[in-house]
């Protein structure tokens, strides 16, 4: 876990980190969620590559991702659209007491399912569907993340966020993408852009 906590100070240099998100980095080792025989990228501040076009994010979109998710004592559930390797997932576990992530990628999901297991992180439901549907049953939720692009959010997806919550996105806007945050307050949405990132774009259907 040596370089793991060392990439986690590089990555505090770079873009702090609250206390509860550096401890959470610390705990979860990012070379238990890369692919096979690229371990030895695991630790470098990039995005790395997945099946299907997928990708594992780069630890600093995802620092910077849950950040801007303005978690709090008040955050009970998140659902995250896209989960890839399960890497955000993890991360958001050490945060929040209920995570749910939907993958369209059952190989990933697979995946994702056993690094879960085998790293004893119990509390992070994941299911193999089609992100777009959200997941109604366990609706609604205190934040809802999007790990790849959209040109503009559903709306049924805002019906499943809770009351107060905050929707994380990054949106297509031209030839770019911009980290855009949701807020719902008194049934209305909020909408603040916050800066530009780089994501692959989310596709529709199971793969």
């Amino acid at each position: 876990m040596i370089a793991n906590t060392q990439m986690v100070e590089k990555l505090n240099q770079i873009f702090p980190l609250t206390p509860e998100i550096k401890n959470a980095f610390l705990q979860i080792d990012r070379k238990e969620f890369v692919p096979k025989g690229l371990e030895f990228k695991a630790y470098i501040i990039d995005a790395l590559p997945l099946a299907n076009d997928s990708t594992i994010s780069s630890p600093l979109t995802v620092a910077k991702m849950t950040t801007y998710l303005e978690i709090d004592k008040s955050v009970d559930s998140v659902l995250e659209i896209g989960c890839g390797s399960g890497y955000q997932a993890a991360i958001l576990s050490k945060l929040i007491r209920r995570v749910f992530a939907v993958e369209r990628i059952n190989t990933l999901v697979k995946e994702a399912k056993e690094r879960f297991r085998r790293l004893k992180i119990y509390n992070v439901n994941l299911k193999y569907d089609d992100g777009l549907n959200g997941w109604n049953n366990f609706a609604p939720f205190d934040r809802i993340l999007f790990s790849a692009s959209i040109a503009e959010i559903p709306p049924s997806l805002f019906q499943q966020l809770a009351p107060n919550g905050i929707l994380l996105a990054p949106i297509d806007k031209g030839d770019k993408e911009v980290i855009t945050q949701f807020k719902k307050v008194d049934d209305k949405i909020i909408k603040k852009e916050i800066q530009e990132a780089k994501f692959v774009p989310i596709k529709s259907g199971k793969a």
